[in-house]
């Protein structure tokens, strides 16, 4: 496989592909609509899940397990959650298959067929609330707090990979409590450890805010989100925390006694994340060279590269030189590895490395060594510096927390430009047609204004900021008085 990329300015979904494909991140799957994450997009995806599966711990948080199936009934018992998912989801009718008699192959054994149909989990909202019911009696069960690291399976038709395939890598996190608020400040409190790892592991600055009631997930009364803004100028949702009120606890039967021994339904949240984040990762900070990952997450944060030399004296010298290097860095947390195959040169070595993002490249040569130096390649900037042994593991520290920085401010340098405000529909429509980005506008509150500006420009409302600033005005479309701004994109 070549390893030209296609140009960002050329093509950027061509280039958004390549950059998956060629530095190995994931493949096609024989399934239609499904992906095979490799080896590197799993690491990645590994160390994502690891400090988020931290941040939720030290927030009282619990993993368990549940059914990849779902009885088809439990989807009926909530009817706006079961309107959001019916297209999506795919279902299972016959246990067995059988060698047909007429020579036709494997078909299903049509005296197989299950008495009640089983949903491959699209989301596990029911599921849950149905296990719930028997794990709740008392206000002393409460909160429970409760996630879960699963696949799921929604029947996408148009797929691209990480983004948005038939069946991906998440975790959902379901929660019960006594009282509203409590599940409020849950939904809240949760949508606040996804912006901070958004913000100080994936290094994408994101707006944190609320949507509006046709982008709400289905069954919640209210569903937070933060957005994050590619580099394209689309906008991408990265994570959602769900508000679900009584709703699924009223569907399931889910009471409590309070302290009075007065019997009311547990007040409900759900919250998620998914591979979907590794698409964040490659379009916020990638380039027409390759993927461009943030330290914190980077399956490999260090690699060394020898600058073979025929003179075995030299050689050993060069060995021990990145061994003391290495003992070093990894004494520090640093992932780092010593490239000394010697089947392929160091050129191709510095393209490779390049092309899955390493942060920091170093080289070690014999001439190097003998002055008592070596190149240190960053990239994020594809600078190059000569810096000195005497200290360099330090160094190469420092460099690492300072790409993280850099690669942040970059983004939100970038997010800042790209953020506009329109007060009429045409300056409206002239932004999102010749600039992109977020544009703040007006917009009067109803549903039906919300679909028909979707409708015209593909534009929709990314969210309603949090403590967004009350500011009076007039809708871009109906002229109709509005309290506030919100923002609008194009997504994916």
């Amino acid at each position: 496989m070549s390893k030209e990329i296609t140009s960002r300015k050329d093509d950027y979904a061509q280039w958004y592909n390549d950059i998956v494909l060629k530095a190995g991140l994931a493949d096609y799957s024989a399934v239609k609509g499904c992906m095979v994450i490799k080896p590197l997009g799993y690491a990645l995806w590994e160390n994502m899940r690891d400090v988020l599966d931290r941040m939720f711990k030290e927030t009282g948080h619990q993993n368990a397990y549940f059914p990849l199936f779902i009885p088809k009934s439990f989807m009926s018992k909530e009817a706006a959650h079961v309107d959001g998912f019916a297209k999506e989801c795919a279902v299972v009718t016959h246990y067995r298959l059988k060698n047909d008699p007429n020579g036709g192959g494997v078909i299903v054994d049509p005296e197989a067929k299950l008495e009640e149909e089983l949903i491959v989990r699209p989301t596990s909202e029911t599921i849950i609330w149905n296990t719930y019911k028997d794990w709740i009696q008392s206000y002393r069960d409460l909160p429970l707090l409760i996630n879960q690291w699963a696949n799921v399976v929604r029947w996408e038709m148009r797929t691209r990979l990480f983004l948005r395939t038939t069946e991906f890598l998440w975790q959902e996190g379901h929660t019960a409590h006594a009282t509203r608020d409590e599940a409020i400040e849950e939904t809240r409190k949760m949508l606040e450890v996804y912006a901070t790892f958004a913000e100080q592991y994936m290094a994408v600055p994101v707006v944190r805010g609320v949507k509006s009631a046709n982008e709400r997930f289905a069954g919640a009364e209210d569903t937070y989100c933060i957005e994050a803004l590619m580099q394209d100028g689309k906008a991408l949702q990265a994570g959602t925390s769900h508000f679900l009120g009584q709703n699924f606890a009223k569907a399931f039967d889910v009471t409590f006694r309070d302290k009075e021994n007065n019997l009311d339904h547990v007040w409900a949240t759900s919250w998620g994340v998914s591979t979907r984040l590794i698409g964040a990762l490659i379009m916020s900070h990638s380039d027409d060279k390759g993927l461009v990952l943030p330290p914190k997450l980077a399956p490999m944060q260090v690699v060394i590269v020898p600058i073979f030399s025929k003179d075995a004296a030299a050689q050993a010298k060069i060995n021990d030189t990145a061994a003391a290097l290495m003992k070093t860095l990894r004494a520090n947390g640093v992932s780092v590895k010593y490239d000394n195959d010697d089947t392929t040169r160091p050129g191709w070595k510095f393209a490779e490395y390049e092309m899955k993002g390493v942060p920091v490249r170093i080289a070690l040569g014999a001439r190097d060594l003998e002055n008592n130096v070596a190149e240190v390649a960053r990239r994020d900037t594809g600078e190059k510096a000569s810096v000195s042994l005497d200290g360099l593991g330090e160094h190469v520290i420092g460099l690492l927390s300072e790409i993280q920085d850099n690669l942040y401010n970059r983004a939100l340098t970038f997010r800042t430009e790209n953020t506009r405000k329109a007060d009429s529909w045409d300056e409206f429509v002239k932004i999102l047609d010749e600039q992109a980005g977020f544009v703040s506008a007006h917009w009067d509150g109803t549903g039906e204004t919300e679909e028909k500006i979707k409708e015209l420009t593909k534009a929709t409302i990314r969210c309603i900021p949090l403590n967004n600033e009350q500011e009076a005005g007039a809708c871009i479309l109906t002229g109709k008085p509005s309290a506030q701004r919100v923002l609008f994109a194009r997504a994916y």
